[in-house]
């Protein structure tokens, strides 16, 4: 039996299997880097061992010091959690040489499975199709677009499509890096990307007793640079028969590598409604929880039971209603996805635990608290929120109006279009592919139409002014000329009089009802409505059933230091600058568009491109320096700015 699980991981994941650790007894250990020194799995744990340093390769990704944290620690297992070290056959051998128990599969099953291009030749040997890799060195353009993908490893990282052959050696390399940088393995291969096809998984659990269960199927085709947004299960709209093909090769997987525990296979469908195997992922994935919320199982649980020799019943529970999860990210999904480093300050959805058997229910899973910090060194996702219901309209409506909802303050976040993707028709209706994003985003991303924002402003600006100690009523001169205040785009004018304040709007009719520092009742063309107000900072945040909103206060004059000259290439966020592009410096020609220098940060890459086409005439990146967000890392001077300069000069 298991006393106390070490958990080789951070984050969310390990607060998830920490939760399920105190419900069955069993004591909790986390490794921590610098970076996460106060982050919430360390506080959650009964113990912690810290890893020096803050880059994965230096702590997470060292088998070595994990082991020894689990030992030091009095441990007596390690949970490898997702990502990381979770499919690495040689961390799994390592702990199982150090007598500790490793829940997860055989180390022969994930090395089997961990390498992409083994696996394949494995699951073709069993019959299972697939999509054959290519040669990239011999590629047609009848061969475009290539999807070229890291042979280790998931998450999204080490993959780039390619459909230009000009560009295979450029993206090759960039995967390469990004993988190596994510996985410490390197190797990449190429297969053909088919077009608006669909990802979707079977989870499986397998016990030592030939049993293997398949918990029916999930579908993860929202994906943001290959990365998965909202999953569902069960996938909606396939057939029985289709179903049935891909639990069969599911089963079929996990038999020819004898695989223990829990794990993923993962497949591709056509649009003609083919199926492909993808991989194999042999660790928990990411999202778990809805298989969970449909079929009333805990899957850590069953984790830890199948190491400790347990064996699973001879089949595996029936499947109830329809759950959808969002991964809540840090990141601004109109400016290239960007993560958004920053502190959380407050993270709240209503409505999480209630509900009763039979009806809609919410769930969190979320690594982080209030006062936390969100770095540039980890994955930005900050929670995964999951609804269930008795069908999916059910439970997609309960997850976006759980959503909008939320309370969610602190950095940029991608609320707003996981709302609106689950609300598009496209959505609703079940018409799902990979390619979703590409075609949507704009849409999704584009300002709330109108002034939808203004009665936020409102709110803020009368929230401000009762703070600020400036009560409704009373005796006392009152200003002749209007307050001012910019919160954003909005410019808000009030008055402060005997009976409260009046509001000059040329837009709309705003009248304040009630007004005390946090909560704001206005009436809006004829229409109650009620505002949470909370600043931190320089930011307001304003949360109202109708949505919500994140305000730059706006000082009334501007700092002349915080100008910028024209063509200035500003870092986005913290990071690494990893490559400056090839022969770049002072005085090259560069065009729009063109990548320039390379950023690390929250474990992708990110291309700092030129603004226009000129020349640069500053550089102050070099490859291995660390830069803060707003730094200058170059200036292009544009071409017609150029010209006139010489002209002048002459």
């Amino acid at each position: 039996m298991i006393s106390t699980l070490l958990v080789a991981n951070r984050g969310e994941i390990a607060c998830r299997v920490f939760r399920t650790c105190r419900e069955r007894g069993i004591g909790t250990v986390a490794v921590f880097s610098d970076a996460d020194a106060g982050a919430l799995h360390v506080r959650e744990a009964d113990a912690a061992v810290r890893l020096p340093g803050a880059a994965p390769a230096d702590t997470y990704l060292r088998g070595d010091l994990i082991v020894k944290a689990a030992l030091a620690a009095g441990a007596d297992a390690v949970h490898p959690g997702y990502g990381f070290l979770s499919e690495n056959a040689e961390f799994a051998r390592a702990v199982l040489d150090a007598g500790l128990v490793w829940v997860g599969p055989p180390p022969e099953a994930i090395e089997a499975m961990a390498s992409k291009t083994r696996a394949k030749e494995l699951m073709a040997a069993a019959g299972v199709p697939l999509l054959a890799p290519l040669d990239p060195a011999s590629a047609t353009e009848a061969d475009l677009p290539l999807l070229i993908k890291a042979a280790a490893g998931g998450g999204g990282r080490g993959m780039r499509v390619v459909r230009s052959l000009d560009t295979i050696g450029e993206e090759w390399e960039a995967a390469r890096a990004e993988a190596r940088s994510a996985f410490g393995d390197g190797e990449v291969f190429a297969e053909p990307y088919v077009e608006r096809g669909r990802h979707v998984e079977v989870q499986i659990l397998a016990d030592a007793y030939g049993t293997v269960w398949a918990l029916g199927t999930r579908d993860c085709s929202l994906q943001r640079r290959h990365q998965k947004v909202i999953e569902e299960c069960p996938a909606p709209g396939l057939t029985a028969e289709l179903r049935a093909t891909l639990t069969d090769a599911a089963v079929a997987a996990a038999r020819v590598v004898e695989y223990r525990g829990a794990g993923t296979v993962e497949f591709l469908l056509s649009p003609a409604g083919r199926a492909y195997f993808l991989e194999m992922n042999t660790r928990l994935q990411v999202e778990h929880p809805v298989t969970e919320e449909v079929f009333g199982v805990d899957l850590v649980a069953l984790q830890l039971a199948l190491a400790e020799g347990a064996q699973l019943p001879p089949t595996p529970p029936p499947p109830h209603g329809h759950a959808v999860e969002a991964r809540l990210y840090a990141e601004d999904p109109s400016n290239d996805w960007t993560p958004q480093p920053g502190r959380v300050h407050e993270l709240a959805v209503r409505g999480v635990g209630d509900g009763d058997p039979g009806h809609p229910r919410l769930r969190v899973d979320t690594g982080y608290g209030p006062g936390d910090g969100v770095g540039v060194h980890y994955d930005s996702m900050l929670a995964k929120v999951v609804a269930w219901a008795p069908t999916r309209a059910e439970a997609v409506r309960r997850l976006a109006d759980a959503l909008r909802r939320a309370r969610v303050h602190g950095p940029v976040t991608n609320r707003e279009l996981l709302v609106r993707s689950l609300l598009h028709p496209d959505f609703t209706g079940g018409r799902l592919d990979t390619g979703f994003y590409e075609r949507h985003l704009d849409a999704f991303t584009e300002p709330a139409a109108g002034d939808a924002g203004r009665p936020a402003a409102v709110a803020a600006a009368l929230a401000d002014a009762v703070r600020r100690g400036h009560p409704v009523g009373g005796w006392r001169n009152l200003a002749s000329q209007p307050q001012t205040k910019t919160y954003g785009e909005y410019e808000v004018r009030y008055h402060r009089t005997r009976d409260g304040f009046r509001v000059e709007d040329d837009a709309l009719r705003v009248v304040a009802v009630s007004v005390a520092p946090q909560r704001v009742s206005l009436e809006v063309d004829g229409v109650l409505r009620h505002f949470d107000v909370a600043e931190h900072g320089d930011h307001v945040y304003v949360d109202s059933p109708a949505g919500s909103y994140r305000l730059r206060v706006h000082p009334r004059f501007t700092d002349p230091r915080t100008a910028t000259a024209p063509g200035s290439l500003l870092a986005p966020m913290p990071g690494t600058v990893v490559r400056i592009a090839d022969g770049l410096g002072e005085g090259s020609a560069v065009t729009a568009g063109q990548p320039l220098i390379w950023l690390e940060a929250m474990k992708m890459e990110h291309r700092i491109t030129a603004p226009a086409s000129g020349t640069l005439t500053a550089l102050h990146a070099a490859p291995g320096s660390q830069v803060e967000v707003g730094a200058l890392l170059a200036v292009v001077t544009e071409t017609s700015v150029v010209t006139d300069t010489a002209q002048e000069e002459r």
